[in-house]
């Protein structure tokens, strides 16, 4: 495995390549196409469109949301010094702090609470991934590597 597949493997054994906010394009769009329409002041074109098509009473929301994707896009991966939980990350602070490389390198990571916050969107990924990370090696575990989301 080349040293750029061991950066984008993060602390809790998620591999940041796979994630939809490194480096990603749909942010990217989503600042562009806030951008435009605030060029042309769409905002007020949707207060007078809103009287015909009622979908537009929601372009408000409709522009915090573009905000919100375009703010969540991280093009740096935590073992290289980003953030990618957009807070302080417990994880990586542990993992820091008992100077390993990953979770896999501590007898208590099956049981680990830091991890629980990951299970809403990555499901049981991050454990399965430290096995194989265990298993094979922090050089060696990405090709067996899960899926980052439960719905791809």
């Amino acid at each position: 495995m080349e040293n750029r597949e061991i950066e984008l493997t993060a602390y809790c054994a998620l591999y940041c390549g796979d994630c939809l906010r490194y480096r990603s394009k749909g942010a990217d769009l989503a600042r562009d196409l806030k951008n435009e329409l605030g060029k042309v002041k769409f905002s007020e074109y949707a207060e007078v469109k809103k009287a015909f098509l009622k979908e537009f009473e929601h372009y408000q929301e409709f522009s915090n949301v573009l905000r919100a994707i375009a703010e969540l896009q991280c093009r740096t991966p935590c073992r290289a010094g980003g953030d990618g939980c957009l807070q302080a990350c417990e994880i990586k602070n542990c993992v820091q702090e008992k100077n390993f490389q990953s979770c896999w390198q501590c007898n208590e990571y099956v049981i680990c609470p830091k991890l629980e916050f990951l299970k809403p969107m990555h499901g049981d990924t991050p454990k399965k991934n430290l096995e194989k990370i265990k298993r094979y090696g922090l050089e060696g575990w990405a090709e067996q590597r899960g899926k980052c989301y439960p719905w791809l």
